[in-house]
């Protein structure tokens, strides 16, 4: 199936000049689908000194390994993690050895980061919970990966260093960096869609001098057409359009809302924020960049985002006051999604908005 959105494919050559347009696509062939299930893996800690039992249900684990002197390096996670079984360590009879088997979060490392003689990694849930200490840990029988996924950006209009590989002037490896944009109805951008390796090309029947190209990157989920959608004739001109989608689809919201976010207004400034629809972490955001920039607004996509948008650049400096209506929806909400990696609740809100000097009026 086609998305319907024309896309901007762009990239660099070999000597990493400033990213330039390679093709205009008038669509792209499945590139929303539903993503494969994730690869679950199992894995063995090591010489476990449990301080609290593992949950008997899949959750979150964190891994944070240690130096030689105990002080920690990094964290690795660890989603939807159960136990498959236990038995007593063979090196040290007091110390248990553990099978689990668990999903490894995105944008991390096969592996934690170890150093140098050190002491182990120390476990603890999905709310910082400490669990315990292990010694090491394996990988038994990784899982094979699933396959690359195909997209076809059809309709290309080629130019620039794409069009010199594809008539022969230049070598594949000449390609650099490349990204994939859609663009609304005005042809700007409407939001990035992806990282796409070239594969293969063939004419198109579009048109002469078009190509159909066949690119490997990740798929995006059916609900990020239905945000598209919504972002097609530009900026959206009323407010809480994301709430009609779940956190997925919040989350994603954001993607385009970032693209058009706002200039600065001078600190002291007074907004005021529609709680009615933030029912999760995503629609606190989502209501947040709307409180500071209007419909569509951006003002960060986790609570590290928000901390850098108070920096400057993103529609508001700190300090500032922030009036919050309807309130008392986040507070029965935030804090209880499950299978989420330590959700933020009210408090918790509350509290980092303190920490980065806005002052929150409860309305």
């Amino acid at each position: 199936m086609t998305a319907g959105f024309r896309f901007a494919l762009r990239g660099e050559d070999e000597d990493h000049e400033d990213e330039r347009l390679w093709a205009l696509c008038e669509d792209a062939e499945d590139l929303f689908v539903d993503p494969p299930e994730p690869v679950r893996r199992r894995y063995e800690l090591l010489g476990c000194a449990f301080e609290a039992e593992l949950p008997s249900a899949p959750g979150f684990l964190a891994l944070e390994s240690l130096d030689k002197d105990g002080r920690g390096t990094g964290e690795w996670y660890l989603e939807g993690a159960r136990v498959l079984a236990s038995r007593p360590c063979a090196r040290d009879l007091s110390r248990t050895d553990v099978t689990i088997e668990a999903v490894r979060c995105d944008q991390q490392p096969d592996y934690p980061q170890r150093v140098a003689l050190s002491v182990g990694f120390r476990l603890s849930d999905g709310r910082d919970r400490p669990l315990g200490h292990f010694r090491d840990l394996a990988e038994v029988l990784p899982a094979e990966e699933p396959p690359p996924h195909p997209v076809r950006l059809l309709g290309c209009a080629v130019q620039g260093p794409l069009l010199d590989v594809l008539e022969g002037r230049t070598k594949w490896r000449k390609l650099g960096y490349r990204s994939l944009a859609a663009l609304d109805a005005a042809g700007e951008t409407l939001a990035w869609a992806g990282h796409p390796d070239i594969v293969d090309r063939q004419p198109s029947p579009r048109g002469p001098g078009l190509y159909d190209l066949t690119v490997h990157m990740e798929p995006q989920p059916p609900v990020v057409a239905d945000v598209w959608r919504l972002w097609r004739g530009g900026r959206p001109a009323v407010p809480n359009l994301w709430a009609r989608f779940g956190s997925e689809g919040r989350d994603h919201w954001l993607g385009p809302a970032l693209v058009h976010r706002g200039p600065d207004r001078p600190a002291g400034a007074t907004y005021h924020l529609d709680g009615r629809h933030v029912t999760d972490t995503e629609g606190f955001l989502c209501a947040l960049g709307e409180a500071v920039n209007g419909p569509g607004g951006y003002f960060g996509r986790c609570l590290d985002g928000v901390a850098d948008a108070l920096c400057g650049g993103f529609g508001a400096t700190r300090p500032f006051t922030l009036v919050w209506h309807h309130h008392e929806v986040a507070r029965r909400s935030l804090g209880v999604q499950p299978l989420v990696w330590h959700p933020a609740t009210f408090h918790d809100l509350l509290a980092f908005l303190e920490e980065e000097r806005v002052e929150v009026v409860l309305a």
